[in-house]
């Protein structure tokens, strides 16, 4: 069974930085890529970041520069760190398995998420 548990959200002020991390288990990690994607309260899920098994990145343009998505086969992990946070990161951020090696922009299945809060 696919299990992926997200941590590190919190309260940041603008400006400020976090680390997410993605535990996975019940699955060969090395071999699937892995996304994070967010929902923000009152819209709908936003591709974030992805990584292949190759460990190449891709982010959308809300993000590009100020996020890095990275990955430890060896651990089992997979982090998200984001620097400059605006406002408008307040989301529920999820982390996501791919479908293959490659796959970078699927949205399930994906774990309960944590909570991003930027605020003054």
């Amino acid at each position: 069974e696919v299990q992926l548990v997200e941590s590190g959200g919190g309260l940041v002020q603008p400006g400020g930085s976090l680390e997410l991390s993605c535990q996975a288990s019940g699955f060969s990690f090395a071999n699937y890529a892995m996304t994070w994607v967010r929902q923000a309260p009152g819209k709908g899920l936003e591709w974030v970041a992805g990584i292949t098994l190759g460990s190449g990145g891709t982010y959308a343009d809300s993000v590009k520069g100020r996020f890095t998505i990275s990955r430890n086969n060896d651990k089992n992990t997979v982090t998200l760190y984001m620097r400059d946070l605006k406002i408008e990161d307040t989301a529920m951020y999820y982390c996501a398995k791919g479908s293959d090696g490659f796959s970078t922009r699927d949205t399930y299945p994906r774990g309960q998420g944590t909570q991003v809060t930027v605020s003054s």
